[in-house]
């Protein structure tokens, strides 16, 4: 075969589901620490001229980093004639700019050190604030998937009347791209942001809408405070119980438990967690084959 898949995913299916569809040969790594803690790492399977994708689930990457760049740079070593990582969900993007002096830009290092091991990234719906591309901090070749046709999807199933509500404005082009395709009418919110946990937003104006059933989409839900806020904007208005929906569900400290009193919460499969209910598989199927 000359397409090779190394799965480090080890807490979800997607990246054995998605070597099954490509027909890619699984390979594997012998791996184990020293009694120093340092890691030893063998790749056993032979990648001389091949393609290969390395899948890997880079939610909370602190502790897979050498072990990835490692494997990275082995395989080139070995002859790999492409290393493609595939990486649903792509951390390190919320600190594009020094904020105060002496701070470390993370996203630029993180970058750059993904840029020198591997040929290609792929991932879904980054957080891109003050970049307009990947390709202003990475230097592989990026290519940004959107998870916007799976919701799409979704919520084209539904029964209800439904009203998508963008919770600030970042969130303007793709949430308005989704409410055209599924023919659903939109709404964005201004958003206030003083701390990482105090969050102000607009009142949506829901008048015409009361029949309606509210959707919030987002691409990224960390604290929660957002949709908490937003939420509370909702709970007066009569409307029925209203669905969160996130790509990347992070849910920092209690931000699930919250959310769910209040409201239905489903999130794609990018970070394995029980409210997955969107599967990402059928877009990364589409940009490998």
């Amino acid at each position: 075969m000359d397409r090779i898949l190394f799965n480090l995913a080890e807490h979800t299916d997607l990246g054995l589901r998605l070597a099954a569809i490509l027909g890619a040969q699984l390979g594997d790594i012998d791996s184990r620490y020293f009694p120093d803690g340092e890691l030893y790492q063998r790749i056993t399977t032979e990648v001389q001229g091949t393609e290969v994708i390395i899948f890997v689930d880079l939610f909370h990457p602190d502790m897979q980093l050498f072990r990835l760049l490692s494997l990275g740079h082995t395989l080139e070593e070995l002859g790999a004639r492409k290393r493609t990582l595939v990486s649903a969900y792509l951390p390190y993007m919320r600190q594009d700019k020094r904020f105060n002096p002496g701070e470390s830009i993370t996203s630029r290092h993180f970058a750059r050190h993904l840029s020198q091991a591997f040929d290609r990234l792929i991932t879904v719906d980054p957080h891109l604030h003050r970049y307009s591309s990947l390709d202003e901090i990475y230097s592989l070749e990026g290519i940004v998937l959107t998870a916007q046709s799976v919701i799409t999807k979704h919520l084209r199933q539904m029964d209800d009347k439904l009203l998508l509500i963008g919770p600030d404005e970042e969130s303007e082009q793709w949430v308005g791209a989704i409410a055209r395709a599924a023919n659903i009418p939109f709404q964005i919110l201004l958003k206030h942001r003083s701390g990482d946990y105090q969050v102000e937003i607009s009142r949506p104006q829901l008048e015409p809408y009361l029949d309606h059933r509210p959707v919030l989409v987002d691409d990224i839900i960390s604290s929660g405070r957002t949709m908490l806020r937003t939420l509370e904007h909702l709970e007066s208005s009569g409307l029925a119980r209203p669905l969160i929906i996130g790509v990347h569900g992070i849910f920092a400290g209690d931000a699930y438990e919250l959310l769910q009193q209040k409201s239905e919460v489903v999130t794609c499969n990018s970070i394995p967690h029980s409210s997955n209910r969107i599967d990402l598989l059928p877009i990364f199927v589409e940009s490998l084959q």
